[in-house]
């Protein structure tokens, strides 16, 4: 009796942290194999070991967000051919995992080895701040990053402080999603907005690429298309005011101008009172050549 109270206690608990979405998506056609991995909460001395270790202080929010659960992990996969393919996976790394994207160089390291802070560059920097933008992170000390999740190697969502000095304790952070070229693109400001993003969106591949200029694959839109096709409408309209990216707009005009053909004048149309007297000349001229005959 007691283990069905606990179980059940434990659902609930599951159903606040997923936010329902395990019923939504096993409600979902085609859908199976709907996986949520149960963890138990992070220690208080494993937080405080990890803030005095990277000398940051971590978010109120993913503070209570590792009190509750050491991590995240939610997985599930579509029907194919009668056979289960992964497809959507929510991961927060446990505390253990939460690393720094930038590890210190090496001892037996090339002297001359390209490392990540030669990309920092003070045009890019510059450019980054303005307008309504905020300036992205640097990849030397001026900012301690640390990775919430690998994205299955399509890029990295971070923890990202920046403005950091050396020795001082770091405490405003930031939530960025850097792509595979090493590109920064802002994500959400707190740890709370950001896992409301990541439940909404499923956990679809390249779902955070929807933070980009350029968006996700072809591949990638037509999932987002049959699974979530409310929010891919709504993010497609808002990267688009027109709506209409995806139409083909190729003018023929332009392409094929060499192959047009030059507009045929239109033959004039002859009047009643024409036509007859044409008619009369054509009868006349047929009596002339009967005639003749």
């Amino acid at each position: 009796m007691e283990d069905t109270k606990e179980s059940l206690a434990f659902k609930g608990v599951a159903e606040r942290l997923t936010l329902g979405i395990t019923r939504i998506l096993e409600n979902m056609p085609g859908v199976g194999d709907v996986r949520f991995v149960e963890r138990e909460p992070a220690e208080k001395r494993s937080l405080l070991s990890w803030e005095q270790k990277n000398t940051c202080i971590l978010p109120e929010d993913l503070r209570d967000f590792y009190l509750t659960t050491d991590g995240f992990t939610l997985t599930w996969s579509v029907k194919l051919d009668n056979e289960c393919v992964p497809l959507g996976c929510m991961v927060i790394n446990s505390v253990t995992r939460l690393c720094p994207l930038l590890h210190p160089v090496a001892l037996f390291s090339l002297p001359n080895a390209p490392s990540l802070a030669d990309l920092d560059w003070e045009e890019n920097n510059t450019e980054s701040g303005t307008g309504h933008a905020p300036a992205a992170p640097h990849f030397d000390s001026q900012s301690r990053i640390f990775e919430l999740d690998s994205c299955g190697g399509n890029g990295k969502v971070c923890l990202v402080y920046k403005n950091c000095t050396p020795g001082v304790v770091a405490q405003q952070s930031e939530i960025w999603f850097l792509d595979r070229s090493l590109c920064w693109h802002f994500m959400t400001a707190t740890f709370t907005s950001y896992y409301r993003l990541m439940i909404t969106h499923l956990g679809l591949p390249e779902w955070q690429y929807a933070f980009t200029p350029y968006g996700p694959s072809p591949q990638a839109k037509q999932w987002a298309s049959l699974y979530q096709p409310l929010t891919f409408g709504c993010e497609h309209s808002m990267a688009d005011p027109a709506g209409d990216s995806h139409l083909n707009k190729l003018d023929p005009t332009k392409a094929f101008r060499g192959k047009t053909k030059a507009p045929v004048p239109k033959k004039k149309q002859s009047t009643p009172c024409s036509s007859g007297s044409s008619a009369k000349s054509q009868g006349s001229t047929g009596r002339h050549v009967g005639a003749k005959r």
